[in-house]
């Protein structure tokens, strides 16, 4: 599943977009906690298993950008692109 798969999953599951988690996270001061503790939030408050918790994980404390290397491969990871959209599925770009 590719990090923008497993954003768009939290967004089906929760009802919540990716940006709309990350700032209750931050507003929660979770930006320098343990991964954790974050992980144990989502899952408590929005049934998430820890696959999921820990892509939010990596959005919550290195922002939306990731490696390269998984952008355009043909893996089970591949990515569109190295930013991922945070705004929701619906308004996606890259899903027109």
């Amino acid at each position: 599943m590719s990090f923008q798969a497993y954003l768009d999953k939290i967004e089906e599951k929760t009802g919540r977009t990716p940006r709309e988690l990350v700032e209750e996270a931050k507003a929660k001061g979770y930006q320098d906690v343990k991964a954790g503790v974050i992980c144990d939030w989502l899952k408590e408050d929005y049934e998430l298993g820890r696959g999921h918790a820990m892509a939010l994980v990596h959005v919550i404390k290195n922002g939306p950008q990731i490696s390269d290397k998984h952008v355009g491969s043909n893996g089970t990871h591949s990515d569109p692109s190295n930013l991922l959209w945070l705004d929701g599925k619906a308004t996606n770009p890259l899903n027109a």
